[in-house]
């Protein structure tokens, strides 16, 4: 099993997270269909860990093309072809009523029910979600670890978060900061 992380604030933005590493080459999580149908059920996209083969460069790219959108400057225009992906990804599965959900750790959610191909149903879940963030011009940061690079949404009252984890990053980078402050001393 992947070392998941969901500190993204958006199921979209943990969707881009599957790519690690961005600041050092990247370490791809996504490498096959059983990694792909892992991801679903942690991100509470699946009912079943296990999915059917899936195209792997598909989902790639679209996470790419999701990534660029949200991270284009505002009063920019992302590519069009970018924005395209999305708009498909998010049509490929006609809309039905949200239900009420909970996750593994009982926390609640909304979810489309599940349809005939839960692939297809998980990519229009991640693609209305990146339109969505999108719209609501939620606020797209980059983690400042040096060894990071997870992106997440910032939505602290200052818009000043620095971290993709204070249990991770924030308190490495403040374990550093203490340690290079008594070595001085």
């Amino acid at each position: 099993m992947a070392d998941w992380v969901f500190d993204g604030g958006r199921v979209s933005i943990d969707l881009v997270n599957t790519l690690r590493d961005r600041k050092t080459g990247g370490t791809e999580l996504l490498t096959s269909s059983a990694a792909v149908g892992e991801w679903f059920w942690q991100a509470g996209l699946a009912t079943r860990p296990d999915v059917a083969d899936v195209d792997l460069a598909h989902i790639r790219t679209l996470r790419e093309a999701v990534d660029r959108v949200l991270r284009a400057p505002m009063g920019s225009r992302p590519p069009a072809e970018d924005v395209r992906l999305i708009n498909e990804a998010a049509a490929a599965v006609p809309p039905v009523p949200p239900q009420l959900r909970y996750d593994r750790d009982g926390k609640p959610c909304l979810r489309p029910r599940s349809v005939a191909d839960p692939v297809r149903n998980a990519l229009a879940i991640i693609a209305v979600d990146a339109i969505e963030t999108a719209v609501a011009a939620v606020v797209l940061r980059i983690c400042a670890a040096e060894d990071c690079g997870l992106r997440f949404a910032d939505v602290s009252p200052k818009r000043n978060r620095q971290w993709c984890s204070m249990a991770r990053c924030g308190n490495r980078a403040k374990a550093r900061k203490h340690y290079a402050r008594s070595k001085d001393a």
